[in-house]
């Protein structure tokens, strides 16, 4: 999932022109991001967001930049402090933009993250936050590609558990394809990845 992730944020950083100081460091950090440097990509956009007090994208990444180096077992000697950092990230992104489905989607990942570095404790617990979180966001958002994959996927994850049938989630998979082909967002650095991602989990849901 970070190699995903990262991938799409070098594609991201290269198809948005710097054209300000805000817009040259969001590059940056993106790069930075893209080239695997977690902790260089995280301290520049928390500085970022220090600047840009109006603005969730730059908390946004800090979250995401640390909880995507999460799911890294070869971070799990550092994962609470990672998930802390991004947890504050995602706290103050949501007072500038309450309710934002794309920061649910962020938190319902922290979650996950939880529970893979250590199922045995923390499925019971965090399991059921995430379906909360994604079922917030799809009711604001149902037509959002993030929230649609997101749900249907960490569905599908519990289901290889429970041996419940993915039919249905693999068409909502298929259906988040359909949203992430046709999304937009004029706003420069909006969240734009999962497309990749999605379409994998489809084609194992087809073997």
């Amino acid at each position: 999932m970070t190699k995903i992730i990262t991938i799409i944020a070098l594609v991201i950083s290269s198809l948005v022109g710097a054209q300000t100081k805000y817009e040259e460091n969001m590059s940056k950090a993106l790069g930075l991001w893209g080239e695997g440097k977690t902790t260089e990509a995280s301290a520049l956009m928390e500085r970022i967001a220090a600047v840009e007090k109006t603005n969730w994208l730059p908390n946004y990444y800090v979250a995401m930049i640390n909880t995507t180096a999460g799911f890294n077992p070869a971070n799990k000697d550092k994962v609470n402090a990672l998930l802390d950092k991004a947890q504050r990230a995602v706290d103050e992104a949501s007072l500038i933009s309450p309710n934002n489905p794309e920061l649910m989607v962020v938190q319902g990942l922290i979650y996950t993250v939880m529970i893979v570095q250590d199922p045995m404790t923390n499925g019971m617990k965090y399991s059921p936050k995430v379906m909360e979180v994604y079922t917030k966001a799809k009711m604001i958002a149902p037509e959002n590609p993030r929230v649609v994959f997101s749900k249907a996927d960490f569905e599908i994850g519990g289901a290889q558990w429970s041996g419940a049938d993915v039919k249905a989630l693999c068409k909502e998979v298929e259906r988040s394809i359909g949203l992430f082909e046709s999304f937009k967002s004029d706003v420069p650095f909006y969240p734009n990845w999962g497309l990749d991602r999605a379409k994998e989990t489809l084609a194992n849901c087809k073997k």
